[in-house]
């Protein structure tokens, strides 16, 4: 891509007087953003949207970023912007519409149970072995609500078929026992012994359980690529990724009567107020129903 990092924060520091610890701090968030942008097929800042934008924020939360380090992240990216499209390097800034990051930690993004369904039908049961895998992967995400990391740390070892449960490795290294539904242990059953013994033909004794086309463990970026062809094929109109699976899973057993401290023990929060912004989503669907169906809604 283009050195305009380079340009910005020389910028940043001869023309704004910036500190250079704050040069640095933007300067490395704007990196993370090109390594994100080149991963993802964009190789010029030109062709940067607002929905990459999006991706990019998105991954970052997924990564257990604070709202705070988010926040810097989208600063960062506006005045990168801006001073592109100032400069006329730019057509227009990708960055003029976004929402502030803060704003996640209340509501965070969901699909509806209709939406769920669409989505859980995109992958074919038989067919190729992507697409089995594939399709385990959805399934597995909302059965779940694991986070993409834990998902692609997943090892064959650490799936119980008999009590269908899994061993997981969330953040800190910490692990936990999440269940997952039977029918979804008979998916990844289907999976490992047609689609998984094909994709490991020359790494036979690969441990990991979700593997790419060459056999090797699957990366984060390939899992959001899945999600959102999944997406594309179902014609959700929504920015769908990883991280709303898990959002919906949480959502949708609060919904359902789910105790807030289980649903806290599967998604594995350290802290019972990471998993409360379930409970302000959930009040605003009762608010949204009163208001459309209550006579003084």
């Amino acid at each position: 891509m283009e050195p305009f990092i380079r340009y910005f924060t020389t910028h940043l520091t001869v023309e704004r007087g910036l500190s250079k610890n704050t040069v640095k701090s933007y300067g490395g968030d704007l990196a993370a953003l090109e390594e994100f942008l080149t991963a993802n097929s964009c190789r010029s800042w030109r062709d940067c949207t607002r929905e990459h934008l999006l991706d990019f924020l998105d991954s970052q939360r997924n990564l257990g970023m604070e709202t705070s380090t988010l926040s810097r992240h989208l600063t960062a990216a506006r005045m990168f912007f801006r001073y592109l499209a100032g400069e006329g390097l730019i057509a227009q800034d990708p960055s003029a519409l976004l929402d502030s990051p803060k704003l996640w930690r209340i509501l965070p993004d969901q699909l509806t149970v209709a939406e769920v369904d669409a989505l859980l039908k995109v992958f074919p049961m038989r067919g190729e072995a992507l697409e089995i895998r594939n399709r385990s992967i959805v399934h597995l995400l909302y059965a779940s609500g694991i986070r993409v990391s834990e998902l692609t740390g997943l090892k064959v070892a650490d799936v119980d078929f008999e009590n269908s449960l899994l061993r997981v490795k969330g953040k800190g290294s910490k692990e936990r026992i999440v269940p997952a539904a039977a029918q979804v242990m008979r998916l990844i059953r289907h999976y490992l012994d047609g689609a998984r013994v094909e994709l490991c033909e020359k790494i036979p004794l690969a441990p990991w359980l979700f593997v790419s086309r060459r056999g090797r463990k699957l990366d984060r970026e390939r899992v959001w690529a899945i999600i959102k062809e999944a997406a594309l094929r179902s014609g959700i109109d929504k920015n769908i990724h990883p991280h709303t699976l898990r959002h919906s899973f949480a959502t949708h057993l609060l919904a359902n009567g789910a105790d807030l401290r289980i649903i806290q023990e599967m998604l594995g929060h350290a802290d019972i107020a990471t998993t409360e912004i379930y409970t302000h989503v959930d009040r605003g669907r009762i608010a949204a129903i009163h208001h459309k169906f209550h006579p003084r809604g």
